[in-house]
């Protein structure tokens, strides 16, 4: 497979809440946003920037009711999507990023999710599964995701729901690459219990946005109190955060050097097994002072360069790390924006270069 370089479009079918959130007085209700938020435009743009995919998150909520049937006025731009990917020479990536019992944003506050607890949400998820995987599964462009962000109480759990999602996807999609990441947010130092898949249409996905203290810095979706602090890069960040089951961020110091030994053994692992690896999100929070968002970009895109790792940018469009910031207040004054596409060129130049 040709190494995948592209963008997320999060916030147009997913986290929606967090969108409507910036501006609640102008948000035009969910149907009207899917409808107006990205367009064909947007796919063709990404292939004139020389991008080859997009990754699609999807949140189930939206698309399915609480029995798990198929909302099917929703489901078109789902298929939307799938056909403007294809026609402007795009693969996608159809991640799901939330699932019955599991949100990982809300991962942080939930002693066990009840995807990891209770089997009637797994089953829930392997039926919204059967259903996404069998209407696209024609579709040669498309990648499925089996899910955003896991955060289960041990690397047992995941890889046994991620076995049995991985499977149901494949029942009823017998050809199209099928996306896994590890553990506590797709973290790369999870890959060590990661159990294979036996497939020959597998990709291995992470999320890279270490160290944390730096790339968050502010950030007020996250409660720790270290999170405050402003931070440069390179730099050594002591002893680093610890999170939920006592994961800890951003320990030690961190550089270029830094970033390839935490992401070489997934490049090995990768290459044990056959299968592609990508890094399917990673991004500095906006409001970063931009020359330090620029020399972490560069550094994490040369050694995903180096090691033959593709990319998928967070984010395309606003959400607090977009290329574009339309609408979004907190953020109308940073300097990378100040144009009148309020588009960050200079990340977009580092992004097209790798």
């Amino acid at each position: 497979m040709k190494r995948l370089r592209g963008l997320n479009f999060g916030g147009w079918l997913s986290q929606i809440d967090a969108i409507a959130e910036k501006d609640p007085e102008s948000f035009p209700g969910v149907d009207a946003h899917m409808e107006r938020f990205i367009g064909r435009d947007d796919f063709l743009l990404q292939k004139q920037w020389g991008f080859n995919h997009v990754r699609l998150p999807v949140d189930a909520h939206h698309f399915f009711t609480d029995n798990d049937s198929p909302i099917e006025p929703r489901l078109k731009f789902v298929d939307r999507a799938l056909e403007w990917a294809a026609e402007a020479g795009l693969r996608l990536i159809l991640d799901l990023h939330e699932c019955p019992g599991h949100d990982f944003a809300e991962a942080a506050d939930v002693p066990v999710q009840k995807l990891f607890l209770e089997e009637s949400y797994l089953r829930r998820t392997a039926r919204i599964w059967a259903v996404l995987a069998e209407r696209y599964s024609g579709r040669v462009h498309v990648l499925f995701e089996v899910l955003n962000e896991p955060v289960a109480p041990d690397a047992a759990v995941w890889n046994r729901v991620k076995d049995a999602l991985f499977r149901e996807i494949r029942r009823h999609a017998p050809l199209n690459p099928i996306v896994v990441g590890s553990n506590m947010w797709n973290w790369p130092s999870t890959y060590r219990e990661l159990t294979p898949v036996e497939d020959d249409a597998v990709v291995y996905s992470f999320h890279f946005y270490e160290p944390l203290l730096f790339t968050h810095q502010n950030a007020p979706w996250i409660r720790e109190p270290e999170i405050r602090t402003r931070r440069t890069y390179p730099a050594d960040f002591g002893e680093g955060l610890t999170r939920k089951y006592g994961f800890v961020h951003s320990a030690g110091a961190w550089s270029r050097d830094r970033f390839f030994r935490e992401i070489e053994p997934v490049a090995q692992f990768g290459r044990k097994y056959g299968a592609p690896v990508i890094c399917n999100e990673f991004g500095v929070y906006a409001p970063v002072p931009v020359e330090l968002q620029l020399r972490w970009l560069d550094d994490l895109l040369s050694v995903l360069r180096e090691l033959g790792i593709g990319f998928t940018y967070w984010n395309y469009k606003n959400l607090d790390f977009g290329v574009v910031s339309r609408g979004e207040a907190l953020h109308e004054k940073l300097p990378q924006y100040d144009n009148p596409e309020r588009i960050n060129y200079r990340a977009l130049e580092v992004l097209r270069r790798y």
